[in-house]
């Protein structure tokens, strides 16, 4: 048998070592358009683990949901069709019922305790539940309180009471919709704008940047600051993807994904004090809320149904008792 060449036998192993070598590119989602704080952190994510890998992994953020609305994009993460993004975990308590309890209204006393919760014991319990739904959390990114807003007033509680108000697809939204005497219409995030502005709904909510980077301020300008939920939204990975990674490179994408997420928090910060001033420049009515005891107590009812089961109950035990 004859031997092939010294100068093949280099020629092969260099070969093999540059294929081993060769970037492979990873598919990230995004609903948001890319100049928003979590597109621009997302990118710093990006930027930070191609470099720390010499460019051997690379990241490519798809923004503006280019790769399907967010119900259908949390679908394919779960299946292992997308290797990562930035999700909004509302959509996922159908499938990760631990998650129901951060998408509670009320539960969070601020931001802060958010993130103290969620990077404490109970959120690694949380992100134990999400592995299961091949779903990897890495770092949490600051997305605000979410708030009612419609295109007639809303001052107080009673005014919410029979309109149609679009809803993220989680049945804990729908019942928070409804234990208020509304009518709660599950929508995509890009179809928001068209349906206010048609009537198919008379109101949505969400936090400051999505209301004025959206222009839902333009058909619907009455916001009133009730603060009923502050969901958590941060970076994840589909668990097939994520095992595929070395140890080391994993450490590597989850320090990034933790440093782009304090970065974010920065942006975010500023962004809303810029949201804010917008819209209440293009004519929008803010209506502050002192006493939200009439808005958490109608959610009595909401707790009874989705807090009753024992492990709910215990994450919901252990979140009030987090300072």
């Amino acid at each position: 048998m004859k031997l092939a060449s010294k100068p093949l036998v280099l020629a092969a192993i260099f070969c093999g070592i540059a294929t081993t070598a060769t970037a492979k590119e990873y598919r990230g989602w995004n609903t948001h358009p890319p100049d928003y704080p979590v597109s621009v952190a997302l990118d710093r994510f990006s930027e930070l683990v191609a470099e720390r890998t010499d460019n051997r992994i690379t990241l490519t953020n798809y923004h503006s949901a280019q790769l399907g609305e967010g119900e259908f994009a949390t679908e394919q993460l779960q299946f292992g069709a997308l290797d990562y993004g930035i999700f909004s975990t509302a959509p996922m308590v159908n499938t990760v019922k631990e998650l129901g309890v951060a998408s509670l209204p009320y539960v969070f006393k601020s931001p802060e305790h958010q993130f103290r919760v969620m990077e404490g014991e109970v959120g690694a319990d949380i992100a134990t539940a999400m592995n299961e739904a091949n779903m990897v959390p890495l770092s949490w990114f600051a997305s605000g309180s979410r708030s009612f807003y419609a295109n007639e007033p809303l001052n107080t509680v009673e005014d919410i009471a029979g309109l149609k108000f679009r809803v993220q697809n989680s049945d804990i939204n729908v019942a928070m919709v409804e234990a208020l005497g509304a009518n709660a219409t599950p929508l995509p995030f890009g179809e928001v704008f068209t349906a206010l502005q048609s009537g198919v709904v008379d109101g949505a909510e969400n936090n400051w940047p999505s209301y004025e980077s959206t222009r839902h301020f333009e058909v619907a300008k009455y916001y009133i600051l009730d603060e009923h939920t502050i969901v958590p939204e941060g970076i994840i990975f589909a668990k097939t993807t994520w095992d595929t990674f070395s140890a080391e490179d994993q450490e590597t994408i989850r320090t990034a994904a933790q440093e782009a997420a304090i970065y974010q928090r920065e942006l975010w910060a500023a962004r809303e004090a810029e949201s804010r001033k917008i819209v209440e420049e293009a004519g929008s009515i803010i209506v502050a809320v002192d006493d939200k005891t009439p808005f958490s107590d109608a959610m009595q009812p909401v707790y009874e149904q989705f807090a009753s089961d024992p492990v709910i109950a215990d994450l919901l035990k252990r979140i009030q008792a987090t300072d």
